[in-house]
């Protein structure tokens, strides 16, 4: 289940404070500045630091290439309106 646009628009990496890159197909959310995953269990975010992945260099570049492709959301950016 994909996460709430709300959520999308308010989440941000809990390091850094900048914004992430939600993979819905994937099940994370990804900041690209530390190369760093979290995942999301049953549609929580999971936010913690500690329970955050590193992610090597050449997953860096393919979850890179897959955002530039329209394959991801960045948070912290206003849900389109509906109206």
């Amino acid at each position: 289940m994909p996460l709430d646009p709300l959520l999308i628009e308010l989440l941000a990496c809990p390091e850094d404070k900048g914004p992430l890159w939600y993979f819905d197909d994937e099940d994370i959310l990804y900041n690209p500045r530390l190369h760093r995953a979290y995942k999301i269990v049953d549609s929580i975010p999971v936010m913690l630091i500690d329970e955050a992945v590193s992610v090597d260099e050449a997953e860096h570049q393919r979850l890179v290439a897959k955002a530039e492709a329209g394959g991801a959301t960045e948070t912290g950016t206003p849900a389109p309106s509906g109206g």
